[in-house]
């Protein structure tokens, strides 16, 4: 079975690993719009952007591991359209034909129009390496810097910057940051982290237009304040990168709509990642995480080779902001009762969350002890009554 993977990141080098540790001999090629070869996302806006990690920790598998599994590594290459007809996939560089495909590609940066002065130089986003490469020589300490956007994108640059010096705001349409991820009790939290390290933050208030000429030169709110910047990062979120897939005319819902086991309408198309949403008890469900893209690229991988099994996510994320980590186990949605535990550090403590009386979900800031405990209860089906979380001497006790 000859097999094309379209999109070169975390999703398609775990699949392509996976695929040959089952024992799959036929040919597979990996085709990546990028000239790197697969990386991590993660730390490019955090450790890469600081100048602590290099190109190479950032790559995921060295050169010679694609040698020495026979795995096709096709990068710099846009791949243009996918005949379904003839099972084929047209780049702008040549042409690849296919028993199986998957689709790989990722999410993409939202970005503020053109009439609000997204296009303007000086506006950046932070999702790959020529992202990072354009912002990178501009965040020189005192400069100003103003983030918009108050979910876990825009705070992570907010931290970074800061840590390197620059005079920053952030600013939030929304009553509150994080409002659509995480609990007040959690934002909460992360204000006062942000807070102490001399972030302003701004919420409740939209963007009226980014300002400037030939430059963005600061940003004006929608209740007429202007707040003067050398640069502007938008960290207002990503959308499912699904151009590809629509043109080839295979179901989208949120994202690449597969079913269980990762095929998509077309059963020779197989979709994982940031671009693939799937069915779950709530509804159909599309995650943006390493651990996402890393257990569903493995899932499919297996069911390409006839495994059969649906996909169950165990969602995990983290989030690194200055000296904190804040570490998430399970799903919030839908929540109706949160408990709080304080941590041992100043910036710390944990949320925990409930709906209908069974614990979901699990927030620890600077708590790894609350947030591995909280994850083996989740994954083992155990939920500790609210009442009990917020009194226990010991976490441990919960188990």
């Amino acid at each position: 079975m000859n097999i094309v993977i379209l999109g070169a990141g975390q999703a398609a080098a775990s699949m392509a690993a996976k695929l040959r540790a089952l024992g799959h001999q036929g040919p597979i090629t990996v085709i990546g719009d990028e000239p790197a070869p697969p990386y991590q996302r993660p730390p490019l806006s955090k450790a890469y952007l600081l100048g602590e990690m290099g190109l190479d920790r950032l790559t995921l598998r060295g050169t010679e591991w694609w040698s020495e599994q026979g795995i096709t590594l096709r990068l710099g290459e846009r791949a243009t359209a996918i005949d379904r007809s003839s099972k084929t996939v047209t780049t702008d560089k040549g042409k690849y034909a296919y028993d199986a495909l998957a689709l790989t590609l990722g999410a993409v940066p939202r970005r503020l129009p053109q009439a609000m002065g997204g296009h303007l130089p000086g506006v950046h986003v932070v999702r790959n390496l020529a992202d990072i490469a354009g912002v990178k020589p501009e965040l020189t300490s005192g400069r100003r810097l103003v983030v918009i956007g108050g979910g876990y994108i825009g705070l992570e640059a907010a931290a970074v910057a800061r840590k390197l010096g620059l005079d920053v705001t952030l600013v939030e349409a929304a009553p509150r940051i994080l409002g659509r991820v995480a609990a007040a009790e959690t934002a909460a939290m992360i204000r006062a982290l942000h807070s102490a390290h001399g972030v302003q933050i701004i919420e409740g208030v939209g963007i009226e237009r980014i300002t400037g000429e030939s430059m963005a030169d600061g940003v004006t709110l929608a209740d007429g304040r202007h707040l003067p910047a050398e640069l502007v990062i938008c960290g207002i979120g990503v959308a499912p990168e699904t151009a590809l897939a629509e043109a080839a005319g295979l179901l989208v819902e949120n994202g690449i709509a597969t079913d269980a086991q990762g095929r998509s309408s077309d059963g020779a198309i197989w979709a994982a990642g940031d671009c693939a949403s799937f069915p779950s008890p709530d509804g159909r469900m599309r995650l943006e995480s390493v651990g996402n893209a890393i257990d569903m690229a493995e899932a499919v991988a297996a069911n390409m080779l006839e495994a059969n099994m649906d996909y169950r996510p165990k969602p995990w994320f983290w989030s690194d902001q200055f000296d904190a980590k804040l570490q998430i186990a399970g799903l919030n949605a839908g929540y109706d009762r949160v408990v709080t535990r304080p941590g041992t550090g100043t910036h710390g403590g944990s949320v925990w969350y409930y709906r209908n009386g069974r614990l979901i979900a699990v927030d620890a800031l600077n708590d790894a002890r609350a947030y591995m405990i909280g994850k083996r209860l989740i994954e083992g089906g155990k939920s500790p009554s609210p009442e009990a979380v917020a009194e226990a001497a010991d976490l441990k006790a919960l188990m």
